[in-house]
């Protein structure tokens, strides 16, 4: 059965694939964004360490999952318990366009206004994704995919993210 790890840029429709691929394949989903920040202060980083004992309690209380997420440090811990890498690539003006259409994630913002407020700030971020260092950039995806040696695939064009 199925334990893959969904990866790309903000808006590369990462979390509309998992949820799909939960429903349709009866997997159990984890978005990365859940266990990455601090419940109390979402602009806060929870400890590395503890994201990774949440991963860990996910993948040992769950036989078949999806993990969609944009943090190189996170995915490379679930990257080794994974059978399946989607890295999803669409290019940055079409990341920008789904962002820019993403619907209220209540999970992350408390109202569609606060989500709205942050719009500006997240379109700018995107827009750096190919000359970005850190572990949200492409570089770093890039080198995440290209040392994983099981089945995975990079998804180019924007299929609607569910082909």
């Amino acid at each position: 059965m199925k334990k893959i790890v969904i990866f790309g840029n903000s808006g590369a429709g990462k979390s509309t694939l998992a949820k799909f691929l939960a429903i349709q394949n009866k997997l159990s989903y984890l978005d990365l964004d859940t266990i990455a920040w601090e419940k109390d202060n979402p602009t806060s980083r929870k400890d590395l360490n503890e994201s990774k004992l949440e991963i860990n309690d996910f993948i040992l209380k769950n036989e078949y999952w999806v993990v969609e997420g944009c943090y190189t440090s996170l995915l490379s811990i679930v990257a080794k318990e994974c059978n399946e890498l989607i890295f999803l690539n669409p290019g940055v003006e079409a990341c920008v366009a789904h962002c820019k259409s993403r619907p209220w994630e209540p999970h992350k913002y408390s109202s569609p206004e606060a989500q709205n407020k942050n719009l500006e700030m997240l379109i700018d971020w995107v827009r750096e994704y190919p000359e970005r260092k850190d572990e949200f950039s492409l570089k770093a995806h890039q080198e995440l995919f290209d040392s994983f040696n099981g089945v995975k695939v990079e998804k180019t064009k924007n299929y609607g993210n569910t082909e």
